[in-house]
């Protein structure tokens, strides 16, 4: 079986290595180079990388439209395309070039949790279970037939981070079963009604709102670590919460304002204890030290 691997993060890479085991890869395409640090040096993605070192071809169009991915893609000519995290929205003359499809590696149990970023909402929005599905790609969002899913149960301190490495080798295992029968294997039509979404994060959605439960806001904390993670504000200045706990006390308190060390009164009747901090261009500190060198007056507000 000739496979194109399409993908670019960490996240790729025991997926890569399944596809190896599983047939003949024999090209993988990757987003370009980007530049990063702080002299924003050109990165190649960790899906480059890999492939270099196995002597693959790697292929890093900076369009995919009006047919150059599936000029690309037809160019080897494979039996399946295999999809994880590439980025990029494949255009429908590309889903046509191999023989039997594109198949989509995707990061939660589908019709839940369709875009860009599943693991995150998954933990966010406090899931017990998540898991991978492979699925037929068509022209929607996540909407094709289903092919294998595997599940993954969500541990109290997971991280969007800690969820996507536990499901990158779920990933791997479900295209080692998959991939040797794929024509044999039925297709499953999503029950669309049941339809969730997980959309791209954006720095705002780590911005915490106190009026919400705190047990709800240090969910949201955990998956969205590591970025956008979970930030306020403090005289203006933003604050990042590194590390907290939720507590269930009646305080009869405005949410945002900080009680005792660093508590902060939250909605329904919770409170959330920040343990570590950093201001906007300080360091990381746990709230002892980081209260001892602030000297707030009492009652101190966040969010303003």
């Amino acid at each position: 079986m000739r496979i194109v691997f399409l993908g670019t993060p960490e996240f790729t890479l025991p997926l890569l290595e399944a596809c190896a085991r599983a047939g003949d890869l024999v090209a993988v395409i990757a987003q370009p180079d980007r530049p990063a640090g702080r002299h924003a040096k050109l990165k190649a993605p960790p899906a480059k990388i890999w492939a270099q070192q196995q002597g693959i071809p790697v292929l890093q169009p900076e369009k995919v439209k009006q047919g150059r991915l599936a000029a690309l893609l037809a160019e080897h000519r494979p039996d399946v395309a295999v999809v994880a995290a590439y980025g990029r929205i494949l255009p429908p003359d590309a889903l046509r070039v191999p023989a039997q499809g594109c198949i989509n590696v995707h990061a939660s149990l589908l019709p839940e949790l369709r875009g860009a970023a599943p693991a995150q909402w998954a933990v966010a929005r406090q899931y017990r279970e998540t898991g991978v599905t492979l699925m037929q790609m068509d022209e929607g969002l996540d909407t094709g037939d289903i092919i294998l899913q595997k599940k993954l149960a969500i541990a109290p301190d997971e991280t969007g981070e800690s969820l996507l490495a536990k499901l990158a080798p779920l990933g791997a295992e479900a295209l080692l079963e998959a991939l040797p029968r794929l024509q044999e294997l039925p297709r499953i039509p999503q029950d669309h009604s049941r339809a969730t979404l997980a959309p791209l994060l954006s720095r705002e959605d780590g911005r915490a709102d106190f009026s919400k439960s705190a047990f709800e806001l240090d969910a949201r904390r955990r998956g969205f670590t590591p970025w956008p993670g979970a930030w306020t504000t403090l005289s203006g200045q933003t604050l990042k919460i590194h590390l907290a706990q939720p507590l269930q006390t009646a305080h009869g308190r405005t949410p945002g304002e900080v009680l005792a060390a660093l508590d902060v009164a939250c909605g329904e009747n919770t409170i959330w204890r920040l343990l570590e901090v950093q201001l906007e261009g300080k360091k990381r500190l746990s709230a002892g030290p980081f209260l001892a060198g602030l000297r707030p007056e009492a009652g101190f507000r966040l969010g303003t």
